[in-house]
C-alpha cells in the first residue's frame, strides 16, 4: 500500500522556509557560505511556535514571516550553531547549539536527540516516519555523498519533512534552498562514504 505524509511548513515570499544564500557574502560570509544547520533551526523554531504553540521562539511577527526579519532572525540564531571552517559537521554540535537556544527561552517541553547515519536504512525508515506522523520535521546532515545527483546536499543541514512509500521504494522531501524536492531515501540515507551525518529527532 502506497503511502504518503507532508508536513505543513511555511514560506516566505515564495520561498519555501529560509536560506543561506540570503546573507550577504562580503557583510554575512560566515552564514552565507555555512548557515545551513542554522537556517534549519531557525526553521524548526518558527514551525514548533507556528503549529505547536510554542510561545517565545521566533520573536518577529508570525502571521507575516519576511525575508528581512528572517535575516534578524537567522543573526539570533548564529551565535548558537555559528559557522565553522569544517562547518557543523557532527551532529553533537548542532543538539548542543539548539539546545542552549530552546533553554535560553524557557523551552523544556521540546527534547532534541540525534540519530546517527550509522543506523540501518530501515530502522531509520521507520523513525522518520514515526517523526513525521508525529508531526516533527527532521533536521538531516550528509557529509560526503558518492551520488552526483545529491552533490547539492553534501556537507549540508537541511530538512525532512515528509516521506512516501512507492511500492518498494521510500522517497522523503528535502526542505532547502527555498524548495521542498522528493529525494530516494535508500539512495540518501547510504552514502557510500564511512564517517556518516544524521538526524535529529525531536519529541514534545
Amino acid at each position: 500500500m502506497d503511502i504518503k505524509k507532508e508536513l505543513q511548513h511555511f514560506y516566505i515570499g515564495n520561498s519555501l522556509g529560509g536560506q543561506q544564500e540570503w546573507y550577504s557574502r562580503i557583510t554575512d560570509f560566515g552564514m552565507h557560505i555555512g548557515g545551513c544547520a542554522a537556517i534549519t533551526a531557525c526553521d524548526c523554531a518558527i514551525y514548533f511556535e507556528k503549529y505547536f504553540g510554542l510561545r517565545g521562539l521566533y520573536p518577529f511577527d508570525l502571521q507575516n514571516i519576511s525575508r528581512e526579519d528572517y535575516l534578524r532572525f537567522g543573526k539570533i540564531m548564529e551565535p548558537y550553531l555559528y559557522p565553522r571552517w569544517s562547518g557543523v559537521d557532527r551532529l553533537e554540535i548542532y543538539l548542543d547549539g539548539f539546545g542552549r537556544f530552546l533553554r535560553d527561552r524557557n523551552i523544556t517541553n521540546l527534547k532534541l536527540s540525534a540519530w546517527s547515519g550509522e543506523n540501518n536504512f530501515s530502522d531509520t525508515l521507520k523513525v522518520v516516519a514515526a517523526q513525521i506522523d508525529s508531526g516533527c520535521p527532521l533536521p538531516c546532515l550528509v557529509l560526503n555523498h558518492q551520488a552526483r545527483s545529491l552533490q547539492d546536499y553534501v556537507w549540508h543541514w537541511f530538512i525532512l519533512n515528509g516521506y512516501e512509500i512507492r511500492g518498494d521504494e521510500a522517497f522523503v522531501k528535502a526542505v532547502s534552498y527555498g524548495i521542498g524536492r522528493w529525494l530516494n531515501f535508500a539512495t540518501l540515507w547510504n552514502t557510500g562514504y564511512q564517517r556518516k551525518g544524521g538526524l535529529i529527532l525531536f519529541e514534545i
